[in-house]
């Protein structure tokens, strides 16, 4: 009797190994990125989430919260939790446009902060691997005060490699020894850290509200467009159509595009790509609730 028991132990131990091994992972390993050609490439379709994957710090690929809804042509991030939406796909030599707007409500510890969140570019590796949250990634940030700020986010590859996450941009140091991008200032490597848009306020503070005297994001209640050019391997960010950060020598070069939730609601109503030198004219930000 003991026999056979064994014998049919090994077998299923055996067969689920197998169904292990062929089971699919969730590594994340890019496949070939895409290059707008023709037109535009929606990211967003203004319907729902096709196309797109979610995840959060708590509760990985599920969204129990709902944080990320989609409602009137509106993406809606309801800022409960700290994580992204991203591409499916990667994508590289684009021009992207983002339109969003805050809404009211903050969470949890940055319920008194400044609204939060950020676009990522070249995001590589698994969901969550750069600190728990992120994918390694070149962030353009969105926060009250410092749209546009530029933050490497590092990572590891599924096999543990680091990803090679990195910008050269020119600097200038402010009083409080930041780096500031500058035209005329001096060449330096990022590997992690901040590069701080040309006008962000030296005398920033995380409080909910704040606005320094040179910011060029609308108030709280406007919308505002943000344009991320990724071209081989140097990026620039502008917001409202005025240029306020651009770096070079950026690695990765391609990868997923990701949009934050880090504890502050926002709404998103345009969300997409364009072939490099071929995005029509934009104008002025329009200020209605739709899309445009």
């Amino acid at each position: 009797m003991i026999q056979p028991k064994r014998f049919a132990w090994t077998t299923i131990l055996s067969c689920a190994a197998l169904f292990l091994m062929a089971a699919p992972s969730h590594s994340q390993k890019p496949g070939p990125a895409i290059t707008p050609a023709d037109g535009v490439l929606r990211l967003f379709n203004g319907r729902n989430l096709q196309g797109l994957s979610t995840w959060l710090r708590d509760s990985r690929n599920k969204d129990p919260r709902k944080v990320f809804t989609v409602h009137d042509g509106l993406l809606h991030i309801s800022g409960n939790g700290f994580g992204y939406i991203r591409t499916n796909k990667d994508y590289r030599d684009y021009h992207l446009v983002v339109e969003f707007k805050w809404g009211p409500r903050t969470w949890g510890s940055r319920k008194d902060r400044s609204r939060d969140s950020g676009v990522l570019v070249h995001a590589a590796g698994p969901d969550g691997s750069g600190g728990g949250t992120w994918m390694a990634s070149i962030e353009s940030q969105i926060i009250e005060g410092g749209c546009g700020d530029f933050i490497v986010i590092g990572g590891k590859y599924a096999n543990g490699k680091p990803v090679p996450s990195t910008i050269t941009c020119d600097v200038i140091s402010d009083r409080d020894g930041e780096s500031v991008w500058n035209k005329g200032g001096k060449p330096r490597q990022f590997t992690s850290g901040r590069v701080n848009w040309f006008g962000r306020d030296p005398d920033w503070k995380d409080v909910l509200g704040f606005r320094g005297k040179r910011d060029v994001e609308h108030p709280y209640g406007k919308w505002n467009r943000m344009e991320v050019t990724c071209r081989a391997d140097t990026i620039q960010v502008r917001i409202n159509g005025i240029l306020v950060n651009q770096a070079r020598a950026v690695l990765p070069r391609a990868g997923k595009i990701l949009i934050q939730t880090e504890m502050a609601e926002m709404y998103v109503r345009r969300w997409e790509i364009w072939p490099l030198g071929k995005i029509p004219k934009l104008g002025p930000v329009k200020q209605s609730s739709a899309r445009p």
